[in-house]
Formats: structure tokens, C-alpha cells, sequence
């Protein structure tokens, strides 16, 4: 029989950059009982994004980090300003990125793979809370 399971986790990064969560997402899958299906993280925001990436190499997430400070660097340049100098770029790097992702569940699993985490991409300097909505379908 179809089931579907539903939350919030709230996510606050302390600096711009790759935030791996894949542990508080496990918790959550795992009290849902739910062992097949398809599980949906959706990021409510704007200036922030949502990445599967290698969880194991520190030096990846640094030179991600680097690469969109380069295609949208912090300038006084462009027109949308209201909350600084990271607002617009925020949400160019938003708009090159993803705020949602798509999971195979397995055997009560994620079917990530040996080096895959999940991750939020902060793109702010002084970054408010983040809202990141988990909806699961399956049996």
C-alpha cells in the first residue's frame, strides 16, 4: 500500500558554503517506516540551494565554493541590492544550482552512493534559518 510521510528540518550554516546534512535526513527516513520509494528535498528559499556531492574530500566542496564566487562574485554592480552585497549573487548561485532533489529509497535506505552526501549550499554571509521540506511516497 502507497504511504506518504512529510516534514521540515530547519538548517542554520554559520558561513557561506557546502552544509552536509545526509545524517538528519537518514534520522528521519529511518522513523518513517516507509522502506521504497522516492523521497523529496525542496528548499524554501531563494538565496540557498540544495546539492548531492562527495561528502569524503573536503577539497571539493572548497573548489565548488570557489567556482560559483567566480561566475557570481559579491560586486556593487548589480541593481538588486535590498540586503547587501551577497543578495544578488545569492540568487544567481541559487539560479545555477537546484533547490530540490530526488532519492531512490532502498531497503529503508537512500540509494546515495559510497561518496555522495546531501548538502546545503549557503549562498549568504550572514545566513537566516533554512526551511528544507522532506516528502516521501512509498511502501
Amino acid at each position: 500500500m502507497l504511504r506518504q510521510a512529510s516534514d521540515s528540518l530547519s538548517l542554520r550554516a554559520k558561513r557561506a558554503g557546502l552544509h552536509e546534512f545526509t545524517k538528519s535526513v537518514e534520522s528521519w527516513l529511518s522513523g518513517t517506516g516507509i522502506t521504497q520509494g522516492v523521497l523529496t528535498l525542496f528548499c524554501r528559499h531563494t538565496s540557498a540551494s540544495l546539492l548531492i556531492q562527495e561528502n569524503a574530500a573536503p577539497a571539493v566542496r572548497r573548489d565548488l565554493e570557489r567556482y560559483l564566487d567566480r561566475l557570481a562574485p559579491e560586486s556593487d554592480a548589480y541593481e538588486h541590492d535590498d540586503e547587501g552585497p551577497d543578495d544578488m549573487p545569492a540568487h544567481l548561485r541559487t539560479a545555477l544550482t537546484q533547490t530540490q532533489i530526488s532519492i531512490p529509497v532502498h531497503n529503508g535506505r537512500m540509494a546515495l552512493g559510497t561518496w555522495q552526501g546531501i548538502f546545503l549550499f549557503e549562498h549568504r554571509q550572514a545566513a537566516p534559518e533554512r526551511q528544507i521540506v522532506l516528502h516521501l511516497v512509498g511502501e
